[in-house]
């Protein structure tokens, strides 16, 4: 197969205008042993025609890509918990891999998950216990299962679970699981904390989030022990806090100085540094972001990295917005255009324009609040390519100009305008057979079903 040929199919299986008996006809396809296109395996709304060649595809590939779609619906993937090949059952139980926060992967039933925990393939049982998809329920109800990796990842689940499953899981007979449902249970337990305390793989984590005794806080403090960590803890006594504050360790006074009790001047007196690019990953906001008070507290604080960590949030009022995004921090306004539905546009561009090709800069650009009026008229002949590529966004683009800038000398804005269905169907004719356009092309949706169906041809797909 010609190399652009397979760019161009590529581009096919992407195109949200593609007939259905075309789309069948990639599902069908064995691509030289390697499956049919991952985009059309992927696409969203499958017909149930195409689910149903999918599942029965002889290529495991195939299976395997449908089974980690985070487009398809959690009812069609499962219908491969049966499936014959333990690879395409693990891609199921793990799920998608894809992490766009602005994206929430909805579980498997939990029924379907029970069945793929029972799996006699131990492979499949590890992906689902790795798996970042599962329900709250179901990993609540693993507390009882056979199998201790279950119980672990039952015990780190904490309050969700009924104190009897927390007890039992304190008493099981497997070290790991006892030790995970203790991690969870020191925090309102000291006598659990000073137990985790005397194990090496559990000391810093303790320290971090377990309820003190004072002698043991104190001995660790003479003995510099995970002095970090330490910092953290909610329990640790005042006069140590202050200690602390003034350690010669600059990561031990930086912890110190995001403690949540402390009030604005307090906070701000320590002598503290923070990386222009740390990006603010403090436990009592992140378990806040939802939590209106939470978030005052750290939006309207001078601590960067709590200025940070609110920006995460999605759920910040009008108020908490426009305060951080005045607060000229680049690394709040790259979390507010990843995070927040209601980004304002220039900081979105801002975004765009000073992180260039960067996840960042990608989620600003597909934010729904990105600019697209008047962009012709600002960044058509700009000296940055990559700002040149925004005047595809304007709807105003002529399809002279979409042309024109299908023959730009940067590669991304010759491939945007090549994708816009405004590309003089002449021009989108012979980017099909250019090897770094034809991916773009072939997914531009003015493409003609015929020649959509040309290139499934060039490429060999079976009719």
């Amino acid at each position: 197969m010609v190399a652009f040929h397979a760019s161009a199919l590529d581009g096919v299986a992407r195109n949200p205008a593609l007939p259905t008996p075309l789309l069948l006809r990639l599902l069908a396809s064995d691509g030289d042993g390697d499956g049919p296109p991952r985009h059309a395996l992927q696409r969203a709304e499958l017909p149930e025609p195409g689910i149903a060649v999918i599942l029965a595809h002889p290529n495991p590939g195939a299976r395997t890509g449908f089974a980690m779609s985070a487009r398809a619906e959690p009812t069609q993937r499962a219908r491969l918990v049966d499936d014959p090949s333990p690879k395409v059952r693990a891609a199921l139980a793990y799920g998608p891999e894809w992490r766009d926060p602005r994206t929430t992967v909805a579980p498997l039933p939990d029924d379907v998950c029970a069945r793929l925990l029972d799996d006699p393939d131990p492979s499949v049982r590890t992906a689902l216990l790795d798996s970042p998809h599962l329900a709250p329920s179901f990993v609540a109800s693993l507390a009882t299962h056979r199998d201790p990796a279950a119980r672990r990842r039952a015990a780190r689940a904490g309050e969700r679970l009924r104190p009897d499953e927390r007890s039992a899981l304190l008493a099981d007979p497997d070290p790991e699981v006892r030790r995970a449902a203790t991690l969870e249970e020191c925090r309102r337990d000291a006598h659990l904390t000073a137990e985790l305390l005397r194990d090496p793989k559990s000391a810093a984590e303790a320290l971090r989030r377990g309820l003190l005794h004072r002698a043991d806080a104190e001995r660790c403090v003479a003995e510099r022990t995970h002095l970090a960590a330490l910092a953290e803890n909610p329990s640790l006594p005042t006069d140590l806090v202050e200690r602390l504050a003034v350690d010669p360790d600059e990561a031990v006074r930086l912890a110190v100085s995001l403690r949540p009790e402390l009030d604005e001047t307090r906070r701000m007196s320590i002598d503290f540094t923070v990386e222009a690019l740390a990006r603010g990953d403090v436990q009592w906001v992140r378990d806040g972001l939802a939590d209106s008070e939470v978030l005052r507290r750290a939006a309207t604080s001078a601590h960067p990295l709590l200025r940070r960590a609110a920006a995460r949030s999605p759920h910040l009022p009008p108020d908490l917005l426009r305060l951080l995004v005045r607060t000229e921090d680049p690394s709040v306004e790259n979390l507010v255009g990843i995070h927040h539905p209601d980004a304002p546009e220039e900081v979105l561009m801002r975004v765009y324009a000073r992180l260039g090709s960067t996840f960042s800069a990608w989620m600003a650009e597909t934010h729904p609040r990105f600019p697209r009026e008047g962009l012709a008229a600002r960044y058509a002949d700009h000296p940055d390519g990559s700002h040149r590529r925004l005047a595809v966004r304007d709807p105003a683009a002529t399809p002279a100009l979409i042309e024109r800038l299908s023959h730009d000398a940067e590669v991304w804005t010759r491939q945007a305008a090549v994708g816009d269905p405004r590309l003089p169907l002449h021009r989108l004719r012979e980017a099909l057979h250019v090897p770094e356009l034809a991916f773009s092309a072939g997914a531009n949706p003015a493409l003609p079903e015929e020649e959509m169906a040309a290139v499934l041809n060039r490429a060999g797909v079976p009719a």
